[in-house]
């Protein structure tokens, strides 16, 4: 690749400063050619000064003494270093160095000199600079290769006053450093060029300032971008203009048109990393190659973000609800296949106001307020007069094919003798981006020369044959079909083989379908790697497993049009839904086990495989309808875990309503995986009606274990409708049944389950007396879940029996230290005991007054709840959150929580939630003076409790008659009889209509002491610190990292994150070493 000082850095650091972005070509052409700049292996030294721009705008006049004052500082400096200056323009400087050592001294003794030197005003000038080296070739028109391009976005990592070094920088200097300088390991980041992260090292320097913010590589914004196989050639200019046109605020969407192969994809890529710093909620790339049904945009969309559908609103009601206060930036992909999802993607707009939307499509979306930049083809000289070899080569198309055929064949030059072949090869390609690279794969078997000729003839042909389609797409489909023609016969039927992959596969995959086709066993291996040179065929590394490999969308259509040619279809369909039938019943079982985090990825990259089968199979007969219900079954786990729910259910009710196999085991699989469904997405009727036929199956046919499910599910649904009685016997009836099968893990999840409606109905001496039976049965097992789970669950029955905190305290602290081993033996249960345990704990923390701890604990629950996609566990969150807020004086957002609990349906289903709403609610009108409506709600609470079965826990008993008296005082004691008489008949939409009419919110005589204290609150740690921060704050300052932090207070890195964010702008500092020293002074540690 070449690069000069105006575009390298213009393009790598848009906004680093004026002069980075200004270097100019000529003058960079002009050094090279007056002086001779080092050769082999190189050390490049990139710098500018931070805030230049700032400096400017606030100095005005004098910033130009500034600035020539900083030039001639460094230029001393690096000259005395024995460096040599490649350019420099405005506030930047471009050096090479012979030695890595002598680059770093300068380095080192260009920071001494500027904190040194005596700036106006008092001022300081901060200068970051970043080092690499490597091997960049010089021709005539400067440095050529990536080396250039990579110490300029190290640079652009750093802040002022940090010197950054590449790991290949480190090795040559780490044992031959400056006095006083050492190395500080930042460790890998992803660099804004979309590669892999790059390993990268700061220079502490004595008596200099050693902490920095984070990076600002890609890493520090939120993001999906993935990690691209090769660098950017060329696109400057789109890049450029692309950002400047999403900049005002007013564009929302805005969508790169152009032919397949013109490289839309990568642009668009490089356009959001470039924006990743100015969407505070990140970028997210959305891949819509595989689809083809538009109904699936919406929830494609909503997996790339991460949110879990829980079917009880419309998903695009849910994800406008989630992005609708976010800054975001959204990049779809291949949207052409989708056109008709353009409806959904302008609503998501006019929902969303700080949201925006990238789109590449062949074709424009035709809504309102969409923007269209037509991608145009790379850069091409005029075959007509022919430059010289330096201007040729900085053509954006022959730089492109130098590149590519450079890493194909490493000695290739671009020589006069083949200076016009390259051109005419570039031009007859018309500059578009695949082809050319389809092209430059062949150097290193065809000189330019001859592969002018091969490629001019197969053009000559096929260009006239299609009329029908634009120039462009004929002299691509040309250039795919040439370069098809060019395979050997094997090679030719793994590239069709490969077609029928939907968003790539794994090496595995393919050598199994090969092998399933009757293909030697082990030639696929070689036949990919031949594939791969070619470039017909892409790799994507994969952390911790084989390389992923990805067809062009181009490619792959071809690839389909000519397996259908040679009438392969039918037969490669069935080796491709054999294989990720095996692959999906072989993840089953780890879907529940310790391996599930890592399953579940497999699983999600191959889902447009695994959708594909299933669609496949049923359309098809006979044994295929088994394919697909065994499909069905397979996947449930991974469904409902990863919140794919509304596509699905359509899906399994095609399979089961095809299906003649009711006698089957398969078939009663897959209608479990309907009935899993049916619950998550809140469907309780429907899931009902779907588990009693499969109960009545089970009994027909003999099926202990699916009886033993079914009786517990049902038991479940009769619990969440309040009907006690008949949960508790449907539970006994299933715990029976487990005993028959003879299950221990799942009795032991039966008996903590009847125990717990066993507390519900007021029982608690019964259900501790199962809960320490339990115990004793996870013990015997070395069920560490099992005893952890069944050690929260008895803490919180004394807690609401007894409100016995010692014993609850005593019994959480050994159930959580369990809860933080690595080896769990089910990571499902590891997840119900977790939400329970971080429940429990808040409430424990709300009964002892910790109101800081308990919001902790809570919002760590609510938090997993949402990950889990687990309504029910939110709605228990958002209601333990409310009394937490209350009990803090913030009426308005306990008020807020209640109501968001009530608007998830399932919620208003599951009664012991439902009610705990109600009274939580009902407490806050009464403390705003609304007493009328208290005492309605609370009386249709009891009246519910009453007829249920379910009384009050008696650890709540005290408040409640409290807060009853306080009504009857305040209103006559006729004025309450009718109020309560009124309440106890009320229907469930009344109840839930009368908490939400629209609250007072407003201090009265009675609560205007209470609004005091919670516009006042008393801090219980320093600067505002929750209890939670100070937990992260004493184990950062223990100098544990935050995987160790997260691992040791079982929470995500993520989390561990947000806490250090508040954590520092509540304490006003930007490093660990300065929070470190804040705990110590506060004596926190």
């Amino acid at each position: 690749m070449r690069y000069n000082g105006a575009e390298t850095v213009k393009t790598v650091v848009e906004t680093s400063g004026p002069g980075v972005s200004r270097m100019c070509c000529a003058s960079f052409v002009r050094r090279c050619c007056m002086r001779k700049l080092p050769t082999g292996t190189v050390t490049l030294l990139f710098t500018d000064i931070e805030g230049s721009t700032r400096l400017l705008q606030q100095l005005g006049e004098r910033y130009a003494s500034v600035l020539e004052e900083c030039r001639t500082l460094l230029r001393t400096v690096f000259l005395e270093s024995h460096g040599h200056e490649v350019d420099t323009q405005g506030d930047a400087f471009f050096v090479a160095f012979a030695r890595a050592t002598d680059a770093v001294s300068a380095a080192v003794a260009a920071q001494y000199a500027l904190a040194a030197h005596t700036w106006p005003e008092g001022m300081m000038v901060h200068v970051r600079m970043g080092l690499h080296t490597g091997e960049p070739q010089l021709s005539s028109v400067g440095y050529v290769g990536l080396d250039v391009h990579h110490a300029a976005r190290i640079m652009s990592a750093g802040h002022g006053g940090q010197v950054l070094l590449s790991q290949t920088t480190r090795n040559l200097v780490e044992h031959d450093l400056p006095t006083g300088v050492s190395l500080r390991d930042l460790g890998a980041h992803r660099l804004k060029d979309l590669q892999h992260p790059s390993h990268l090292l700061q220079l502490v320097i004595a008596g200099l300032p050693a902490d920095f913010p984070p990076l600002k590589t890609l890493d520090m914004y939120p993001h999906n971008l993935p990690v691209q196989p090769t660098q950017l050639i060329g696109r400057e200019k789109e890049v450029a203009l692309v950002q400047k046109l999403l900049y005002p605020e007013e564009v929302r969407l805005l969508t790169l048109t152009g032919a397949g192969g013109t490289g839309k994809t990568r642009l668009g890529l490089q356009i959001a990393a470039e924006l990743s710093d100015r969407f505070a909620d990140g970028v997210f790339f959305v891949n819509l190659a595989p689809l083809s049904d538009p109904a699936l945009v919406v929830p494609t969309i909503a997996q790339a973000l991460d949110l879990k559908e829980t079917g009880e609103q419309p998903l695009l009601d849910l994800l406008q609800a989630s992005l609708r206060d976010k800054q975001l930036l959204l990049l779809l992909d291949n949207f052409e296949q989708v056109l008709g999802a353009a409806v959904q993607v302008a609503d998501l707009l006019a929902a969303c106001p700080r949201l925006k939307v990238l789109v590449t499509s062949r074709e424009r979306l035709h809504v309102q307020a969409e923007q269209e930049f037509a991608v145009p083809p790379l850069t091409l000289p005029d075959l007509r007069h022919l430059p010289d070899l330096a201007a040729l080569s900085q053509y954006e198309a022959v730089e492109l094919f130098l590149e590519r055929a450079r890493a194909t064949k490493h000695d290739f030059l671009l020589t006069p003798a083949n200076a016009r072949a390259v051109a005419e090869i570039c031009t007859r390609l018309d500059g578009l981006p695949l082809a050319i690279e389809l092209a430059a794969t062949r150097i290193k078997l065809l000189p330019p020369q001859a592969l002018l000729a091969r490629l001019s003839s197969r053009l000559a042909v096929l260009t006239g044959a299609r009329r029908d389609v634009p120039a462009r797409q004929q002299t691509l489909r040309a250039t795919i079909e040439w370069s098809y023609d060019l395979l050997q016969a094997a090679e030719q039927r793994l590239f069709r083989l490969l077609s029928i992959f939907v968003g790539g596969c794994q090496l595995s995959a393919v050598e199994a379908v090969c092998e399933a086709l009757g293909e030697e066993k082990g030639k696929a291996f070689e036949g990919v790697a031949s594939l791969i040179d070619k470039s017909l065929i892409q790799q994507s590394e994969q952390e911790d497993e084989e390389p992923r490999l990805v067809m062009l969308e181009t490619i792959h259509e071809y690839g389909l049009e000519a397996l259908a040619a040679r009438g392969e279809v039918e037969v490669t369909w069935q080796a491709h839904a054999a294989y990720y039938l095996w692959l999906s019943e072989a993840a089953e079982p780890e879907l529940v086990g310790p391996q599930q985090v890592l399953c579940l990825e497999r699983l999600e990259r191959d889902y447009g495989n695994l959708r594909a089968a299933l669609l496949w199979a049923l359309e098809q007969e006979n044994d295929a309808q088994e394919v697909a219900l065994r499909l069905c079954g397979a996947l449930r786990e991974f469904w409902v875990l990863r919140g794919h729910l509304t596509e699905e259910q359509h899906l399994v009710t095609r399979a089961l309503a095809r299906s003649q196999a009711e006698a089957t085991s398969v078939y009663r699989k897959a209608l479990q995986a309907a009935v899993d469904i049916a619950y998550f997405l809140g469907d309780i009727d429907r899931c009902e009606t779907e588990s009693r036929k499969r109960l009545a199956l089970c009994q027909q046919f003999g099926d202990k274990s699916g009886e033993a499910q079914s009786l517990a599910l049902l038991g479940r649904l009769a619990r969440m409708k309040g009907n006690y009685a008949a949960a508790r016997s449907l539970h006994e009836e299933a715990l029976a049944r487990y005993y028959e099968v003879g299950d221990q893990e799942d009795v032991l999840w039966m008996q903590n389950l009847l125990a717990s409606v066993m507390e519900e109905q007021g029982e608690y001496a019964r259900a501790c007396a199962l809960f320490e039976k339990n115990l004793t049965l996870a013990n015997e097992r070395r069920d560490i879940i099992g005893v952890a789970w069944t050690l929260a669950l008895l803490a919180e029955a004394r807690l609401l029996w007894q409100r016995d905190t010692n014993t609850a305290r005593a019994l959480l602290a050994q159930s959580l230290p369990l809860l933080q081993e690595p080896n769990v033996l089910s990571v499902l249960f590891y997840k119900i005991a977790l939400v329970d345990a971080y429940f429990i704990s808040g409430l424990l923390a709300f009964y002892e007054g910790d109101l800081p701890l308990a919001c902790s604990y809570t919002e760590e629950c609510l938090r997993l709840g949402k990950e889990l996609a687990t309504t029910v566990t939110v709605a228990m969150s958002l209601s333990l959150l409310g009394r937490v807020r209350a009990a803090q004086g913030n009426l308005a957002a306990a008020y807020a929580l209640y109501q968001e609990s009530l608007e998830i349906p399932l919620a208003r289903k599951a009664f012991w939630y439902f009610l705990a709403v109600l009274e939580g609610g009902a407490d806050v009108v009464a403390q705003q003076g609304e007493l009328v409506r208290a005492v309605r709600l609370w009386s249709f609470a009891q009246e519910q409790r009453e007829k249920r079965g379910c009384p009050l826990p008696p650890a709540d008993r005290a408040p409640y008659e409290q807060a009853l008296a306080a009504g009857r005082r305040q209103l006559s004691e006729q004025a309450f009889t009718t109020t309560w008489t009124e309440g106890r008949s009320m229907t469930v939409e009344q109840a839930v209509a009368t908490l939400g009419q629209a609250p007072l919110l407003a201090p009265t005589a009675t609560t205007r002491e209470l609004q005091k204290r919670s516009q006042e609150p008393r801090p219980l740690f320093p600067a505002g610190l929750t209890a939670r921060e100070v937990e992260v704050l004493r184990l950062v300052a223990q100098g544990l990292t935050d995987a160790q932090v997260a691992e040791r207070l079982v929470i995500s890195p993520r989390t561990v994150n947000t806490h250090l964010t508040s954590i520092y702008n509540k304490l006003g500092v930007d490093s660990r070493t300065a929070a470190t020293r804040y705990a110590i002074e506060h004596q926190l540690v």
